[in-house]
């Protein structure tokens, strides 16, 4: 039965659609099973309906036709339950419905199993028997299984659509959007462009070309350097390998030259599919072939095909990546967005971002927002393959995506991105003026940055200073570690642009999910290890380079201040300091004039908090990173779509924490500011001007939405909103309590579309 469900399987994969699938379902299930019926019901959460949509053994008329409320049948009992029902009786069970059309009721053994994608019922999966027993626990084990394998395809259908289109055919469902998480505010309409890793076939996405000649000529020229490549190979071991193992790369060229691989994909491409799709298609199909021979020798040689195929696949690529044209008001989809994919398409053609990992929080999320550009994180059921140059609406506010929008959707989300850009209008408005309360307390807000190009854009956003300078990422774009020399360029624009205001540079804070090419670091669990000021403490010759170069820079400016992160011991603080005192000393014996900058400690690690009394009466300031705070105190990594709806630092622990660090600072007589992507939150940020807040750093897209904020708002009932916040036991009711604050002020266009 394994060897089958591996076919059935394949097969699901390999399907053009989603009627394919269930056919492929509801035929193999029924032959594995020896069952007499096998029947497949979709779940129309908007009538409230589960409609037969595919069955073997049913009258083929009964499809799209038999419909069972939510509250009707043994089929809504299983979805109900969400659980499997395998009785022996069903006409007499009192749940049952007869519907003459389906000629069922010949039928006694009934088992069910719900179909479940991320603890939603999509649908249920059905067999049947003209014996009066229960279907055995093999085959309630093995009929689970492929609920769970259909349970894929059917949300991946749902996100594109495809079910609502059948759905349709006979109820006129409207399409359901794609549900993620919010990455950066604001409405994008666009094309989608689908990123993906060049190493994985199966992620390949669906697209057309109009020069077929030239797709041929590019698949020609790939298979021939494979060829070249195995060649060489089979040359280079010869020596090595004895003659009977060297026949394997014999075979290679065979199947490279078969009309299987060649002729078929060749074949495709005329058709008007791109070459890696159409060599996606075939390798599958043969893969598939392979899969039902009885010979494991055989089945063994769908591997070797597949291990072809990539090789195949990576020179296909070469020139297909030269060619990637982003169209105007590209929206970049992919299963994981890296900033470099971001940073390669042309500015003035990207309008959104969609990926289906991450969060808010994500390296993504943070550059989109510093771009100001929208964007939606964690759409784990986003089809990537499959909607690439589809028309789609990204919504940065609630985490809808919309492939393919109908007219009135598209209609009704112009009218929202209209309203929104007349308020971004009126939001420049303040940019030259004061961030100061209603009852007169001035709250400097800072700009985010890491990159020089941001410079221009956080001055002209009227930010009184840059409250985090990245530096990691001068080295995360070189292919070694930035001298001294380059590392005091590249602050000294950065300081020059600001003064006098101030300028926070942190010290290098890779590790976690920041990776140096040139200097890689491999653990089980790297938020957890080797990173921020661990590597640099344990690479004093790295950390002084640094700070030599970021003292060197502000000279004549004084205008620096250095953050050290990732601080959980007070030893680390004291080292820290050390070597800090260290460089200030040698530049002055050197000759330099140097003046001892302000020191700050981030507040990013549970620790912390709870020292952070004593490390604020070290140093001169301390700034909160709620981001990697809110993941270790919430034991939730940020990056993994499975728990990012977990992911939210407006959690009462998150709230108490930073509440806690701000009473410490201002008890060791320190400013506190915030730093993490919450000083950018407009919800969160009435609750941080309720625990006095000294200051807020974000990206210079939000500078002036947080204005507008903190000038409609009195610290009293800021405090007021806080002191019931606090008594709230979850974040959702924290967010609704703040957001209905927000609507009521007349706010709302800062945490929804439109105005």
């Amino acid at each position: 039965m394994l060897t089958t469900l591996r076919r059935i399987i394949q097969e699901v994969n390999a399907a053009r659609n989603l009627d394919q699938a269930l056919e492929i379902i509801v035929k193999g299930v029924r032959e594995a099973m020896g069952a007499d019926v096998c029947s497949v019901y979709l779940t129309d959460d908007n009538l409230l309906q589960h409609v037969l949509m595919a069955t073997e053994g049913l009258a083929p008329e009964s499809v799209g036709h038999v419909r069972l409320a939510f509250d009707q049948g043994l089929v809504s009992m299983v979805a109900n339950r969400a659980e499997p029902v395998n009785i022996d009786d069903a006409p007499n069970h009192p749940r049952f419905v007869y519907f003459p059309e389906t000629a069922e009721e010949q039928f006694f053994g009934f088992l069910g199993v719900p179909i479940i994608h991320h603890r939603k019922v999509l649908g249920v999966l059905v067999v049947q028997q003209v014996a009066a027993r229960r279907f055995d626990e093999e085959q309630e084990n093995f009929l689970i299984t492929i609920a769970a394998q259909l349970a894929g395809a059917m949300a991946h259908a749902e996100a594109s659509g495809e079910i609502d289109k059948l759905l349709s055919q006979h109820d006129g469902a409207s399409i359901r959007p794609i549900l993620g998480l919010s990455g950066a505010p604001g409405v994008a309409i666009g094309k989608a462009v689908a990123i993906y890793p060049e190493t994985d076939l199966e992620k390949i996405p669906d697209r057309n070309v109009t020069d077929m000649d030239a797709e041929i000529d590019a698949f020609n020229t790939a298979l021939t350097s494979v060829k070249q490549d195995i060649t060489t190979l089979s040359k280079r071991l010869q020596d090595v390998l004895p003659a009977g193992e060297r026949a394997l790369f014999d075979a290679y060229l065979l199947m490279l030259d078969s009309h299987s691989l060649r002729g078929v994909t060749a074949a495709r491409i005329m058709e008007g599919m791109w070459a890696p799709a159409a060599l996606r298609r075939t390798v599958d199909e043969q893969i598939q072939a392979f899969a039902e021979m009885d010979d494991p020798y055989m089945r063994e040689r769908g591997e070797d095909l597949r291990e072809l195929a990539r090789r195949i696949l990576h020179y296909l690529l070469q020139n297909a990546k030269r060619d990637l044209h982003y169209p105007p008001r590209t929206i970049l989809v992919g299963d994981e967005i890296t900033a470099a994919q971001l940073a390669e398409v042309p500015r003035e053609n990207l309008v959104g971002v969609v990926s289906a990992s991450g969060s808010r929080t994500s390296h993504v999320s943070i550059l989109a927002r510093a771009l100001g550009i929208p964007a939606v994180m964690g759409a784990v059921d986003l089809p990537v393959g499959r909607i690439d140059g589809q028309n789609i609406i990204a919504d940065g506010y609630s985490g809808n995506v919309f492939v393919s929008p109908g007219k009135e959707v598209r209609a009704e989300y112009e009218r929202l991105a209209s309203e929104e850009e007349g308020l971004n209008a009126e939001l420049v408005n303040l940019r030259d003026q004061p961030s100061v309360t209603e009852d007169g307390k001035s709250i400097p807000l800072k700009a985010n940055t890491g990159l020089l190009s941001d410079i221009t854009p956080s001055l002209n956003s009227g930010a009184d200073g840059i409250g985090l300078y990245r530096t990691e990422f001068p080295f995360m774009v070189r292919q070694r570690f930035p001298g001294e020399e380059e590392q005091l360029r590249i602050y000294r624009q950065a300081l020059m642009a600001f003064a006098p205001r101030p300028v926070t540079l942190r010290t290098l804070d890779v590790g976690g999910d920041k990776a140096l090419p040139y200097f890689p670091i491999i653990e089980d669990n790297p938020f957890l290890g080797w990173r921020g000021i661990r590597i640099t403490l344990d690479h004093p010759e790295l950390f002084l380079v640094q700070v030599r170069a970021m003292l060197r820079a502000a000279s004549g400016l004084d205008n620096l201040e250095i953050l050290l992160p990732m601080i959980s011991h007070i030893a680390e603080l004291d080292e820290a300091l050390s070597l800090i005192h260290r460089a200030v000393d040698e530049l002055q014996e050197e000759g330099a004039t140097i003046t001892k900058p302000h020191v700050g400690v981030m507040i990013e690690v549970p620790s912390a908090v709870y020292q952070a009394e004593q490390l604020a009466r070290r140093v001169e300031f301390l700034s909160i990173g709620t981001n990697d705070l809110t993941q270790y105190l919430l034991a939730v990594d940020r990056n993994n779509s499975r728990v990012a709806s977990l992911y939210d630092a407006l959690h009462p622990a998150v709230l108490r924490a930073v509440y806690d660090t701000v009473n410490a600072a201002h008890r060791a007589g320190k400013p506190v500011s915030v730093c993490g992507e919450m000083a950018g939150d407009p919800a969160a940020v009435v609750l941080l001007v309720g625990m006095g807040i000294d200051s807020l750093s974000m990206s210079a897209s939000s500078l002036n939405r947080i204005k507008w904020v903190i000038r409609n708002l009195s610290t009293d009932r800021a405090r007021q909103y806080l002191d019931e916040a606090l008594n709230m036991e979850d974040a959702v009711s924290i967010r609704n309590f703040l957001n209905e604050k927000l609507e009521t002020a007349g706010m709302g266009g800062l945490i929804r579309a439109g105005r």
